[in-house]
């Protein structure tokens, strides 16, 4: 690793939260004004078992091409700048993803300097990692992973900032790697620039609040914002900036001519997503603590993030593994109006009494009334429904009469229907298996490209209490206290005082919601309990619910467990990564004291 010892300040540019992001925002960040560095995380859990898929079709595929388009879009500019880059677009395929780099600078004629980080793809290394005694079980079930052996696809460790840091050291303009974390390709820049020890758990931790803040793209510069009227051109989005100090503190921004809205509320909206338990947001790197964190909006679109306390890393790292897991098929058509509702449970009725197969899971949902929301959504009769069936198995010739019965029910059902594109696609089920594994078995390498030459990155040596278990718990049990009959109270939809955001990991929903004032926030604690929520989303979520406080972004943090059919891309759902469940829970109605109403708007 180096110092360079060149800026008190690294301006860090995020351009892409996920695969399929805006293909723009790359020439937008660059273009727009003067950056040192920019990121861009495209892989998730279902990304990676597209991408093996994809390899499995061709074997110098399995990366995000997406990236290489991006590039060629900017690289005259960032020839001429300088400016760095660090993706883990290369996903099970860095090598491949670094050779049509260096394809395309040579069809430019332009010179750049590529760096590669590997490592991370233990698929070989299965074999002997279970005969050494790691049972790589599943981290939510327990199960020993022999049981999937003969089934798995994919197996990489996420690796932290290390090996990043010493690609950079390299002098590398391009640093691609696999399964870094989407933290990792952020916290690499201040490390390298200003020589920070890996052991410095308070500046790392800052590092990782930052990587969190920047790794979803333009949800935290007013994308997906619970507010979203207030956010002024959508068309021309900006997406977030990073403003690192050597002390670890920073600030959010965007650039000023491009649209969306850096603020209080869109930086907390990010910090809250997918956060898990507060205390101990896991890395490679460092366990954060997400409860320390100082924010204040500066205003002029900037927000100054500071404060974050860290301990030190784990002794494991989280292995991702694919495997198959049967087939799944769905079909969708619409149900006209009038008695829109009553004709879709009605068709859906007759198909699956008519198909009279028994599968692993069903799926019935009315898109357009409860599909998202279930039992929760407010009763009404809107005009037309998309009825959306599917099923899950792990015959694949039961899924062959599924699709083949669909397109029947046209003429001979209900009347109003328009099938939905053509007869149901069977697609195969590529499922999750989270598991640990010690740091110690793991060695990532970097080298450069045109290089024979493989650096190796010994691991870390370990941390006494480097458990993944920071501070005490904030876990919540606190039970409501009776609302005394003399307080005057009003009733509100929640998200008149609060905001919120949603997301997943693996089959549990993350929702976190924040009071838009500290006044709203002793309501928060006192009312919206793990209970309410859990009878809110009745069978949806099938797990228990856990809460956790947040008292300096004035939020809770609920973790829904069983609640997405499985997550990713086992479900059948139509949301099946929860992002649309904090909107549910914004709409719900609750009483509230008149006098804070009154006086905290």
């Amino acid at each position: 690793m180096s110092q360079t010892g060149k800026r008190s300040r690294v301006r860090i540019a995020n351009a892409g939260g996920y695969w399929g992001d805006d293909p723009g925002a790359f020439l937008r960040q660059l273009s727009e004004g003067p950056i040192d560095y920019i990121t861009q995380d495209f892989l998730a859990e279902i990304t990676m078992s597209i991408l093996q898929k994809q390899r499995q079709r061709d074997p110098s595929a399995g990366y995000a091409s997406d990236f290489v388009k991006q590039l060629s879009s900017g690289l005259d500019l960032l020839t001429a700048t300088g400016t760095r880059v660090i993706s883990n677009a290369g996903g099970i395929n860095p090598q491949g993803c670094a050779d049509a780099v260096c394809a395309l600078a040579r069809e430019r004629r332009k010179t750049l300097s590529i760096a590669v980080v590997e490592g991370d793809d233990l698929m070989h290394r299965l074999d002997s990692l279970l005969g050494a005694g790691h049972s790589l079980s599943n981290m939510e079930t327990g199960e020993p992973l022999i049981g999937i052996r003969d089934r798995i696809t994919s197996a990489n460790v996420y690796l932290g900032a290390a090996p990043v840091v010493d690609a950079l050291g390299s002098g590398a303009q391009i640093v691609v790697t696999g399964r870094v974390t989407d933290t990792g390709v952020t916290a690499a820049i201040p490390v390298h620039e200003f020589g920070w020890s890996l052991d410095d758990w308070p500046r790392l931790a800052s590092a990782v609040v930052a990587g969190h803040i920047l790794e979803c793209g333009a949800q935290a510069s007013g994308g997906n914002l619970t507010d979203w009227r207030s956010v002024p051109d959508f068309l021309n989005m900006g997406f977030p900036i990073c403003e690192m100090e050597e002390d670890g503190s920073f600030e959010i921004s965007k650039h000023h001519r491009c649209g969306g809205l850096v603020s209080r509320e869109s930086v907390t909206s990010q910090l809250i997503y997918e956060m898990g338990n507060p205390r101990s947001y896991i890395t490679p790197d460092v366990v954060a603590d997400f409860t320390s964190i100082e924010l204040e909006d500066k205003g002029a679109g900037r927000v100054r993030v500071q404060g974050a306390r860290g301990e030190p890393r784990p002794e494991t790292l989280k292995v991702s593994i694919s495997y198959r897991d049967g087939f799944k098929a769905h079909g969708s058509m619409i149900i006209s109006g009038p008695g829109s509702v009553d004709k879709a449970r009605a068709t859906a009725e007759i198909f699956w009494r008519r198909l009279d197969v028994e599968f692993e899971e069903t799926s019935t949902e009315l898109v357009g009334f409860n599909a998202c929301h279930g039992a929760t959504a407010p009763t009404s009769d809107p005009p037309e429904i998309l009825l959306r069936l599917g099923a899950r198995d792990k015959d694949r010739e039961k899924l062959r009469g599924f699709a083949e019965l669909f397109p029947s029910l046209i003429l001979s059902s209900v009347s109003g229907i328009a099938i939905v594109g053509a007869r149901p696609r069977i697609q195969e089920v590529i499922a999750y298996w989270p598991c640990l594994l010690p740091a110690s078995e793991v060695t990532p390498t970097w080298h450069l490209q045109g290089s024979q030459q493989k650096t190796r990155v010994p691991s870390l040596p370990p941390v006494e209490g480097g458990d993944g278990e920071s501070g005490s718990p904030v876990l919540s049990t606190r039970q409501p206290s009776p609302q005394s009959s003399a307080i005057e109270t009003c009733q509100v939809v929640l998200s008149s005082f609060c905001y919120g955001r949603s997301g997943d990991k693996g089959d549990t929903c993350n929702i976190g919601v924040v009071a838009r004032s500290p006044r709203f926030f002793p309501w928060l604690l006192e009312n919206l309990t793990a209970d309410l929520v859990k009878n809110f989303f009745g069978e949806m979520c099938r797990g228990e619910v856990e809460r956790y406080e947040v008292p300096n972004l004035w939020a809770l943090n609920f973790l829904l467990h069983q609640s997405l059919g499985g997550g990713g891309t086992v479900s059948l759902r139509v949301d099946p990564q929860g992002k649309t469940m904090a909107d549910a829970l914004l709409r719900s109605l609750v009483e509230i004291p008149a006098s804070l109403l009154e006086e905290g708007m």
